[in-house]
């Protein structure tokens, strides 16, 4: 097929190259704009789909926005059997959605209707979803709202939110494949108007660990911001990231260290915290923190 991929970041990746791989011909690949970043964060930085794409000589096109007359009809130009979108970042508008010849595919990192959204990983970790999954779906005007065309599941266990997008982006790749061969027999099903949730943008303020909460619903909350943006409370003035933690047993003031070792009293049970980042330093185990710079029990973490 004639295929235009659209997609931003490291989880849309690996569909772009598995079209590649099957023989599909991407006749571009559209993607948010180079943002700041590198050295001081003061070089423009290409996407990672902007990067592959442009490795492999596909034209990277990157509108700030696809509402304007020409930007559609350039994008109508491109003559595409489908568009396959992969967590691009812009609203399709319905002249971009109906241009390819087969309308637009969507991979969604959840099972539909659940979490539709932008942050549909990071929110089934916080809530204590067992199973995640991919849905592929037709795209229409509402968000992911669309009908399916695929899905397949996974359980998320103590998978970090990194671990669960790098397997999902893996397994979404497969899925869309298998999905373009078979087009033809797929029949689009309706999702269910029961069950639904909305995945709301992870606000940086949500990464402050909440020790007042439940050790579990702690713990949670460390794997579903690592790597980015990073789960963290503070100790005299000083952020300390918290890569990763085990759920313990002990009770005390919530926020306040049961002992050196940096258990911390939660709710209900205590946070295990197993390693750590300081400002500026690399990340270590928590012990090794803990020599150069020891945290007494009855310490009140901020």
């Amino acid at each position: 097929m004639r295929i235009i991929f659209m997609g931003t970041p490291d989880f849309a990746v690996p569909a772009l190259v598995a079209l590649i791989e099957a023989g599909h011909e991407v006749v571009a690949a559209y993607s948010q704009p180079p943002r700041p970043g590198g050295r001081r964060g003061k070089e423009l930085t290409p996407s990672p789909v902007h990067i592959e794409a442009q490795a492999r000589g596909i034209e990277v096109r990157h509108p700030v926005s696809l509402k304007g007359a020409e930007e559609q009809a350039a994008f109508a130009a491109l003559n595409a059997d489908i568009a396959v979108v992969a967590a691009y970042g812009l609203i399709l508008p319905q002249a971009v959605l109906d241009a390819p010849r087969l309308g637009c595919l969507n991979i969604h990192a959840s099972i539909l209707p659940r979490w539709r959204g932008a942050a549909p990983i990071q929110r089934a970790i916080l809530a204590g979803d067992p199973t995640t999954g991919i849905t592929i779906m037709q795209m229409e005007a509402g968000l992911d709202t669309g009908p399916m065309l695929a899905t397949l599941r996974t359980v998320i266990e103590r998978k970090t939110a990194g671990e669960l997008t790098a397997e999902l982006a893996d397994r979404g790749a497969q899925l869309l494949i298998g999905t373009l061969r078979d087009l033809a027999v797929h029949r689009a099903v309706r999702q269910p108007e029961d069950g639904v949730t909305y995945a709301k943008k992870i606000d940086k303020a949500e990464a402050r660990l909440d020790f007042a909460q439940s050790a579990e619903a702690a713990e949670r909350q460390v794997r579903a911001f690592m790597p980015a943006p990073g789960a963290f409370f503070e100790l005299e003035d000083e952020r300390y990231k918290v890569l990763a933690a085990d759920v313990a047993e002990g009770s005390g003031e919530a926020g306040t260290t049961l002992d050196d070792s940096l258990t911390v009293a939660c709710g209900s049970g205590a946070l295990r915290i197993t390693r750590i980042q300081r400002a500026g330093k690399p990340a270590m185990a928590s012990g090794d923190l803990l020599r150069g710079r020891p945290v007494p029990a009855g310490t009140r973490l901020g």
